[in-house]
């Protein structure tokens, strides 16, 4: 059967796929699919030319259709709605091309991932490795359950671990003999990211985390925060907003003019999300005597208060506390206090918290902030905010007064160990760490099941609890940055100077573009229309394949846009040189086409290829701009293919082929 007599079936069937896409569609995109369905069947009914060339000119024509439909609600915003898209498009297509802030203006933030921070804390996890080992192999504890604080005495008693700088943990016995217990299982245990170094005294063995294992922490930690950045940039809404890294920094860039809008991404970004339960060690009373170390004048007090230490018993002990002064910031009186803090002796296995006081004014609805409080704290996290899978906002009644929290939910993992934790721990205080500061150090009162606990957020405006309740929820939500990040550079672009680079840009890629297409029209003569028609048709479909993907133009993406209509017109001029010389050569136009294309073809792949490898490279491993550039450079290249082959190739079919034309206008004398 040929051609001629598939036509009208391929049609049929079409048609028959087209109309059951319409009425069972309960999308936007299957109603459009039929649509697009019936469009390239009826192009297949054109009376011209055989069922080859109309399949693929219904294949161009639906391509081109899906381009507009694509690109029409973008044109519609960047136009201020001129364009006149209907609703049911703008309702539906969600994504499009958003100016970058190069374009529009906007923030532009650097910040610097402490990765000394990282390696720390996979230091402090192999030193918790190392304690549990010892103490099953002095026979203290099984090595599965958590390790009491008895059990922790005990071993102290025998051995000390300690870590005395990131990347080194010390283990000292007191019994020089008992270095021994560091048998081949011990040492194979810890091979693989540790390694032995001399020690300093008889009884002591030293570790330190390998080089490349540090290296692998350094890179995790600023993959991890650049992913971590970016979930809090998404769930603020902020999908023209880019996130990208260079070396050990993370680059976030905001278009847009709103200070307000600026000022709450950057106190959602720096935000570590650190959340930690620590044990409070009440029964070593740490600032017991601690007066005396007291600088006059600085509003510092030791009060004495009594802790509970396990079920009906209770110890006396001691916390240092500041009172915020008339001329200073409460960050201000928290930094004097840890200031005096770090003249004191504070042994490695343990830190010291800071809580905020606060007075509520039930006539006035306000807190006031006055100063700090000290809690005595096992360095050791006992639970941590990696084991969250949700956090929600809620809010508890209590006598009228709603004050809202954040209900924490644990993975399965998360919640053994919490209840492991609170089991062996009953009638002690347990401090609720967030960024380095306590947010509350409740009593346990009993084994907590179920994997659930909760962050309240004081007493005070209600409004202000709220706000910071959704804060707090939504960066426990994305997650905790695996290290401390801090701003190292910041810069604001004001949207006059975003609409004098559009105006720049863009005028300067029509004036070129243009010199560039009137160019073809006058060499080439209808080559060169057919060229030109081409080449508008590739800025059409770049825009839409960058629309589709949610991409930010910038001004390199402009450039990258200019260069690949330079290539596009390039492939059309090895085309119609090629179809110039078959036609000096005495061909007949049909055969000086398809040598022309035949001949030219294997220079364009070469071209394109080459160009489109330096594309990915520079997408690989550039950054910002540059990549900007590469993304829009790489998807050019293909669609300059699509259009400068593919799709003029069909028009000078039909023009030597379906209308049998005798001579083709290539100039040069044809």
């Amino acid at each position: 059967m040929g051609s001629s007599k598939r036509t009208p079936l391929l049609v049929a069937l079409a048609a028959v796929v087209a109309g059951y896409l319409f009425f069972r569609a309960d999308s936007f995109w299957g109603v459009i699919s039929s649509g697009l369905i019936v469009l390239w069947a009826a192009v297949g009914l054109l009376p011209v030319m055989d069922g080859g060339w109309r399949f693929k000119t219904g294949f161009v024509t639906v391509v081109f259709a899906l381009t507009c439909i694509v690109l029409w609600p973008t044109v519609n915003s960047l136009s201020g709605g001129k364009a006149h898209c209907p609703a049911y498009l703008t309702d539906n297509i969600t994504f499009g091309i958003a100016p970058g802030l190069d374009l529009r203006g906007g923030l532009r933030l650097v910040y610097s991932v402490e990765v000394d921070e990282a390696i720390r804390d996979k230091r402090d996890h192999f030193a918790d490795e190392m304690r549990r080992e010892l103490a099953t192999v002095y026979g203290i504890s099984s090595g599965t359950d958590v390790m009491t604080r008895d059990q922790m005495s005990k071993l102290e008693a025998k051995v000390h671990v300690s870590t005395p700088e990131t990347e080194y943990i010390r283990v000292k016995f007191v019994d020089p003999a008992d270095v021994s217990k560091l048998d081949d299982r011990f040492q194979k245990k810890f091979a693989t990211e540790l390694t032995q170094v001399r020690s300093n005294g008889p009884g002591e063995v030293s570790y330190k985390v390998r080089s490349e294992v540090e290296s692998q922490i350094r890179e995790r930690a600023v993959n991890q925060a650049k992913e971590t950045v970016s979930r809090r940039v998404d769930e603020l809404g902020l999908r023209e907003a880019s996130v990208t890294t260079r070396d050990e920094d993370i680059i976030i860039e905001v278009p847009g003019e709103n200070q307000k809008v600026f000022e709450e991404i950057k106190d959602i970004i720096r935000r570590t999300a650190r959340l930690e339960f620590k044990m409070v060690d009440d029964p070593s009373d740490f600032f017991k005597n601690k007066e005396e170390a007291i600088p006059e004048g600085e509003g510092i007090s030791v009060y004495p208060e009594n802790a509970p230490d396990g079920v009906g018993k209770s110890v006396p002990t001691h916390y240092a506390r500041i009172v915020k002064q008339e001329h200073e910031t409460i960050a201000q009186s928290l930094h004097r206090l840890k200031k005096w803090v770090a003249t004191l002796h504070v042994p490695d296995d343990h830190q010291v918290g800071y809580q905020e006081l606060t007075e509520y004014d039930p006539d006035s609805g306000r807190t006031t902030e006055i100063g700090w409080r000290t809690y005595y704290l096992f360095a050791r996290a006992e639970v941590t905010g990696d084991y969250i899978t949700d956090a929600q906002v809620s809010q508890e009644q209590n006598q009228g007064l709603g004050n809202y929290y954040v209900a924490l939910t644990f993975s399965p993992a998360g919640a053994d160990r919490f209840e492991q934790v609170t089991g062996a721990n009953v009638k002690r205080r347990f401090a609720i760490i967030l960024d380095d500061i306590i947010d509350s150090a409740p009593v346990i009162n009993q084994k907590i099941g179920g994997g659930h606990a909760s962050i309240t957020m004081g007493a005070g405006d209600p409004e202000v609890q709220l706000a910071n309740a959704r804060k707090l929820e939504l960066v426990l939500r994305s997650g905790a940055l695996p290290a401390p990040i801090t701003p190292s550079n910041e810069s604001l672009i004001g949207p006059s100077l975003g609409r004098d680079a559009i105006g720049q840009g863009i005028k300067g890629m029509l004036v070129g573009s243009g010199l560039v297409l009137l160019f073809m029209v006058i060499y080439y003569h209808k080559s060169g229309v057919i060229a030109d028609v081409a080449v508008v048709f590739n800025l059409l479909l770049q825009l839409a394949i960058l629309a589709s993907f949610g991409a930010t133009m910038t001004l390199p993406g402009i450039a990258g846009l200019a260069l690949t209509i330079g290539m596009s017109v390039d492939a059309n001029v090895l085309i119609n040189e090629r179809i110039r010389e078959e036609l000096r050569a005495g061909r007949t136009p049909r055969a000086a086409v398809d040598a022309g294309y035949n001949k030219a073809f294997s220079s364009i792949l070469d071209g394109h290829v080459t160009v489109f490898i330096s594309g990915l490279i520079l997408a690989q491993y550039g950054s910002g701009p540059v990549k900007g550039f590469a993304v829009t450079l790489i998807v050019g290249i293909v669609a300059s293919l699509f259009t400068g082959v593919f799709c003029t190739r069909l028009a000078f079919d039909y023009w030597v082929r379906g209308n049998k034309a005798k001579r083709v206008s290539v100039g040069g004398g044809h």
